[in-house]
């Protein structure tokens, strides 16, 4: 039995390796994508000449390279998923992807990466399609430098761009996505990157989580979205180094934060929102270095957000830079700069001699009387500010930052 053992360990080392081959799609021998799958080898290069391949229901069931050479466009018509891939260690890139079907049943997407790992999807571009990039159980994986321009116009009939379910150790970086439902969409997602993409004019939220414990978000822009960004029901987050602007509306925010616990936002800029900072039922989190300017609401944060800590940020020129709907003070606000601060610093060390109190007691009414915002910028709301100049008693004092800066953070 060693014996056998030994001479089919030495007929397998003797045998020579399987050589990968170049398979050019669009010729009189493989005229379609179909024809090219089911003929490859594992290994294999796909090689799109350019041409339009009206084409859908594709499955990757080998790792393979698939490449477009420029102006290859795969196009599936509206009917249903576009490309499939199944397996493991397959790249697509350099493609032009437009038309996945809208389905109230299936989620198509142009490419769908569906219980595999250590794949890549970069250099594409896809274009009018249900949902733009779908990863559904995969890991290690890497979605970079894709453009997917979307047509929503309602949210029913809309997915997202970027979509991952159940996934880990995946890298989503350098995309552009506008006008799809949501942008990027994590759910149940552990160990992943968002970093350096640019997501807009999306219908919904320009990057919405759910339950996606120990996931970084850096240096993204998410700019006019109809309801900003969400991140809900997780915990370990850092988001750094973000721009959350102009995402204006009713109910939009820059960035909403709904069951949050032990995470940080940090060096973030939140510009031109209805509402910079929305918390609520939010615990143990570290919010600081960001700047909020020109927001209607810079932080909107509700009681049910606790034991959170607000440290060194900027606000200039809001609106209203923080309400509540409390006059306890269950969090702590520390060496911020407020533009609206008029106290003085004798002892030049850089912080208020006198404490600041950042909510006003037309704030703390709006939360409970949303209708008195008809008053902002008017006659009365002036007297009212002017009253609670003359008498501090009137502003809500369990609320403030003991050591106002006097500089705005670099």
């Amino acid at each position: 039995m060693q014996m056998l053992s030994l001479l089919l360990a030495l007929t397998v080392s003797l045998s020579p390796p399987i050589s990968s081959r170049l398979l050019l799609v669009g010729t009189a021998h493989i005229p379609t994508v179909r024809i090219a799958l089911q003929q490859a080898r594992p290994g294999d290069t796909l090689r799109l000449l350019p041409g339009v391949y009206r084409e859908h229901a594709l499955v990757v069931r080998v790792p393979l390279l698939i490449e477009g050479s420029q102006k290859a466009i795969l196009d599936g018509e509206g009917k249903g998923e576009i490309l499939r891939i199944l397996a493991s260690g397959t790249t697509v890139r350099g493609l032009t992807l437009r038309g996945s079907g809208v389905s109230f049943l299936h989620e198509n997407a142009a490419i769908r990466v569906e219980e595999a790992s250590d794949c890549r999807i970069e250099n594409n571009r896809i274009e009018d399609s249900f949902f733009g990039i779908y990863l559904a159980k995969a890991a290690r994986c890497t979605v970079a430098h894709n453009f997917l321009f979307g047509k929503a116009e309602r949210e029913v009939t809309s997915g997202n761009g970027i979509h991952l379910w159940y996934c880990r150790d995946i890298l989503i970086r350098s995309n552009f996505i506008r006008r799809h439902r949501d942008g990027i969409y994590f759910e149940f997602v552990r160990n992943s990157l968002v970093d350096s993409n640019i997501s807009e004019a999306n219908l919904r939220y320009g990057l919405h989580f759910m339950f996606s414990d120990s996931c970084r978000y850096t240096f993204n822009l998410f700019r006019e979205n109809r309801a900003g960004v969400a991140v809900m029901y997780t915990r370990n987050v850092f988001v750094e180094r973000n721009r959350f602007e102009h995402n204006w509306g009713t109910s939009a925010y820059g960035l909403l934060l709904k069951d949050i616990s032990h995470s940080r936002i940090r060096h973030n800029l939140f510009l031109s929102n209805t509402t910079g900072l929305y918390s609520e039922s939010s615990t143990h989190n570290v919010i600081d270095s960001n700047r909020f300017l020109a927001n209607g609401w810079a932080v909107r944060l509700m009681a049910s957000s606790t034991d959170n800590l607000f440290h060194g940020n900027s606000f200039v020129s809001n609106t209203m830079d923080l309400t509540t709907n409390s006059t306890t003070s269950f969090n702590t606000f520390r060496a911020n700069y407020w533009s609206r601060y008029r106290g003085y610093d004798l002892n030049r060390d850089g912080y208020g001699d006198v404490p600041f109190y950042p909510v006003s007691a037309f704030a703390i009414l709006t939360e409970r009387y949303p209708a008195l915002l008809l008053l902002l910028r008017s006659f009365v709301l002036e007297i009212w500010e002017l009253a609670e100049r003359i008498f501090p008693v009137l502003i809500p004092s369990a609320i403030q930052d003991p050591y106002p800066l006097l500089k705005p953070v670099v």
